[in-house]
């Protein structure tokens, strides 16, 4: 069965170079969104195996979308991506039940790394 990701990120060259990646490891890519509530719509609808999730946002930041999601879904597996100045927020989404986090710029070799990483 096909593994299923929502990518979440503000920034649209960011959502494209992960779709890449997904589908290039054979994941679908179950849904997009550029902000903190979008995300938390969209897991509850598509329920997706892996959530990438930046980590400042518009509306509702990353930190808020992971923790409603982890409340909604305790199984929820979230990868959270952001800039380096971010490590204290990283740390309270580790706390929160990150599975992971890559710190941007991120290429390729990472992303496919992720995907590997979670599919099996």
């Amino acid at each position: 069965m096909t593994k299923r990701v929502l990518i979440v990120d503000d920034a649209m060259i960011m959502r494209m170079r992960i779709r890449e990646a997904a589908i290039e490891a054979g994941w679908e890519v179950a849904a997009e969104a550029a902000d903190g509530f979008q995300a938390i719509e969209l897991y509850r609808l598509h329920r997706p195996d892996l959530v990438t999730m930046d980590i400042v946002m518009p509306i509702a930041d990353g930190v808020e979308a992971l923790r409603t999601i982890r409340i909604d879904d305790t199984n929820a597996r979230v990868c959270m991506i952001s800039a380096v100045n971010q490590q204290s927020k990283l740390s309270e989404c580790i706390r929160l039940g990150a599975i992971d986090f890559l710190i941007k710029p991120v290429d390729k070799k990472q992303l496919a790394s992720l995907f590997e990483k979670q599919g099996r």
